[in-house]
């Protein structure tokens, strides 16, 4: 740190190769911070920060620019002509270290406006995978696109396109959330008056807006954890990395990320979710993926969890299933086994798509009146477990 001419502390700051001055903003638009004020000034906190800082002053309603005034609503995403409909692929993407290989064969592709669950224990490399295609470490093996650019040839392009929320906040917690957001907002080279509109709507959409000039090591885990939010989407990113977005939250600080998550996805942007809430990806989540090293299965959740009950068919009759039915319905074309359950009976058939016309036609032979015939679903749980097996001796995080 350093004196300028002027009296001002100056601090210079690098990321990805690129440097940020506090008071020289990356949009060239002079001496001035994201809520107007001239930069190098104290904030009035607790004198304690790094940078000289000046509490921000409220803009009247009638003053306030007009890109500040619009709703809190994140822009839909203009796509590159490049990417079609495709916001990542991967072919065989992979990544050793030293002898191990943490991610292995991974051959991916995901929609525009998809949310897509990343589902795996510890060590199964998926903070691997969010790093590789968030362009913070290179590939050992393979090829990747992000919103249609190539991910080692255009690196830097792949993370101006990329919002990342990690497992750790990384919060400057000497500064206020408002100082934090704006920082970063000038990494990413955003002017100032569109910082000081995404920064307050971001705020006020997570709540946080009347504790903005706080230090935020004064914050909740859950208040920091809603800011590193706001963080990774101030930049309006088309694909999102979210590493246990709601950990930590309250169920209403969730409920509103959960619908930001929603939200997001309307406008088209593609959202990569890491989570080890089960129920929330399955609410969340188009398709979701089980990770071991590789990609062991991917699909929707309703027919991962369709396909790992089998032929199990559940029939609810109007009366209670007697001796008399089961054993008929035993000696039935593609029924394996049958057994009376509260409501009626469960049948295991061998082929449940063409075997349960056959079992309809049994029951009304036999003089059952039917109510419903559903096709069982495992838990998402249940499949997990199916497809993961017990962990391998040994296993080290990744």
């Amino acid at each position: 740190m350093r004196e300028d001419g002027q009296g001002h502390d100056r601090c210079r700051y690098r990321e990805h190769g690129r440097e940020a001055a506090d008071g020289q903003d990356d949009g060239g638009e002079g001496e001035e911070d994201a809520e107007g004020d001239p930069v190098g000034e104290e904030d009035g906190t607790d004198g304690s920060h790094a940078l000289a800082m000046v509490r921000g002053k409220e803009v009247a309603p009638a003053t306030r620019p007009a890109s500040a005034q619009r709703a809190w609503q994140t822009p839909p995403v203009n796509p590159s002509p490049s990417s079609a409909d495709l916001a990542v692929r991967t072919e065989g993407l992979g990544r050793r270290f030293g002898e191990r290989w943490a991610v292995r064969d991974l051959s991916l592709e995901l929609r525009r406006g998809e949310v897509f669950g990343l589902l795996g224990p510890n060590g199964a490399g998926k903070t691997t995978t969010i790093r590789l295609l968030s362009a913070l470490i290179g590939p050992s093996a393979g090829r990747a696109w992000v919103d249609g650019l190539d991910l080692v040839g255009e690196a830097d392009g792949v993370r101006s396109r990329v919002g990342v929320l990690t497992e750790a906040p990384g919060l400057y917690e000497k500064l206020s959330a408002i100082r934090n957001l704006d920082f970063f907002g000038k990494l990413q080279g955003l002017p100032t008056a569109v910082r000081a509109e995404r920064i307050e709507r971001f705020l006020r959409l997570f709540d946080l807006w009347d504790r903005r000039h706080e230090p935020t090591g004064t914050f909740s885990k859950g208040m920091k954890q809603k800011l590193a939010i706001a963080r990774a989407l101030l930049h309006d990113p088309p694909v999102l990395f979210l590493d246990e977005p709601t950990a930590a939250l309250d169920p209403e600080a969730a409920a509103v990320v959960r619908d930001a998550i929603a939200t997001l996805r309307g406008q088209g942007r593609t959202i990569v979710l890491c989570t080890h809430v089960l129920p929330e990806a399955e609410r969340l989540c188009d398709r979701i993926g089980f990770l071991r090293t590789t990609l062991l299965r991917v699909d929707t959740p309703a027919r991962l969890r369709t396909a790992h009950a089998d032929g199990r068919v559940h029939v609810r009759l109007a009366a209670r299933a007697g001796p008399d039915l089961l054993a008929a319905l035993r000696t039935a074309p593609g029924v394996a086994a049958v057994e009376a359950a509260a409501d009626g009976l469960v049948a295991e058939l061998r082929e449940a798509e063409s075997d349960t016309p056959a079992l309809v036609r049994a029951l009304v032979a036999a003089g059952a009146a039917i109510l419903e015939v559903r096709r069982e679903a495992a838990t998402l749980e249940d499949v997990y477990f199916e497809v993961m097996g017990a962990p391998a001796d040994g296993e080290a995080a990744a």
